[in-house]
């Protein structure tokens, strides 16, 4: 029986993720069947640009129905927390764009509820399933750079002026919107949480982070330094020093939905590769730079259950 996909909303980033899934060569047994928004008018031309045979003009239309599987989420950030809880109470696997949420009590809750209906939940970071990254790992794991001890991320573009970044009633921040990448980064070289984190920011006039400097301090007198700037257009890149020598990764674009389908198929509830442990620990990073740099939510001061 083939994995049926549903899209939530129409917008830029829903449009690449189909253009994706279509353009691999490999997709197995999964289909994109519907898709959901507001708009209607804009779902209808989002299912015809991409030949979907189903729309939904609701959300919840699409989350009570029987013709689908799992759900990804490309939602504004406010919304992620909510949507992918309902789609999980409907009994629907989630792919949900990054961040999973806005903070680590949103996070928290909800991979809390998905384990409770006992359905797949995964943050969409998709640099996680890059060949290079595999390639790193096996490089470090076979000791060909030593012992790590420094690693340095650039993460860059200029997108200041798009709404979702610049407004705070829209989640906006730079350190969610793209410095997700450097945090997760360090992370997987470092595999522990760091025991220093150390953070300055340039606001907005919304009180929202543009630009951020992050510096990550682990046991044994390790570090990571994550340059995150969404003014300007960095070369994009990371690079781990190790007593043996260095290694670079280079920005690349892949995706995440068949390692969605190999999770679901084989009765995983979540990825080894992007765990929940992971999008906890980087939701309390988030948090903490976000603190730091004097970024305020107002979800910030509200309990989930």
């Amino acid at each position: 029986m083939s994995l049926r996909w549903g899209i939530v909303t129409a917008g830029k980033i829903c449009h690449d993720f189909v253009n994706a899934f279509n353009s691999y060569p490999n997709k197995g047994d999964q289909v994109i069947a519907a898709v959901a928004a507001r708009d209607k008018t804009k779902a209808a031309a989002f299912a015809k640009t991409h030949s979907i045979a189903k729309v939904f003009d609701s959300y919840q239309a699409m989350a009570v129905s029987k013709d689908i599987d799992v759900v990804y989420i490309g939602a504004l950030n406010p919304d992620h927390y909510e949507l992918a809880k309902m789609y999980l109470e409907n009994g629907k696997h989630v792919l949900c764009e990054k961040p999973l949420c806005l903070n680590y009590k949103q996070t928290e809750s909800l991979i809390r509820f998905a384990k409770k209906k006992n359905l797949f939940l995964m943050e969409a970071v998709w640099s996680r399933f890059s060949p290079a990254y595999v390639a790193l790992e096996k490089e470090i794991n076979a000791g060909k750079l030593g012992d790590i001890q420094y690693v340095e991320v650039n993460f860059g573009v200029p997108i200041a002026a798009v709404d979702r970044l610049r407004l705070k009633d829209l989640g906006g921040s730079a350190v969610l919107d793209i410095g997700i990448y450097t945090l997760q980064f360090a992370q997987f070289i470092f595999k522990e949480e760091p025991i220093k984190v150390t953070a300055i920011g340039d606001l907005n006039e919304d009180g929202v982070d543009l630009v951020d400097t992050v510096i990550l301090d682990y046991k044994g007198g390790k570090k990571a330094v994550l340059i995150i700037n969404s003014q300007v257009r960095l070369w994009n890149k990371a690079t781990v020093y190790g007593s043996k020598g260095r290694a670079t990764v280079l920005s690349n674009r892949v995706d995440n939905k068949m390692e969605v389908a190999r999770c679901i198929k084989q009765g995983l509830k979540e990825s080894p590769r992007m765990s929940h442990q992971e999008s906890l620990l980087l939701a309390k990073l988030e948090d903490e730079i976000r603190k730091q740099v004097g970024v305020h939510f107002d979800v910030d001061d509200k309990e989930y259950p």
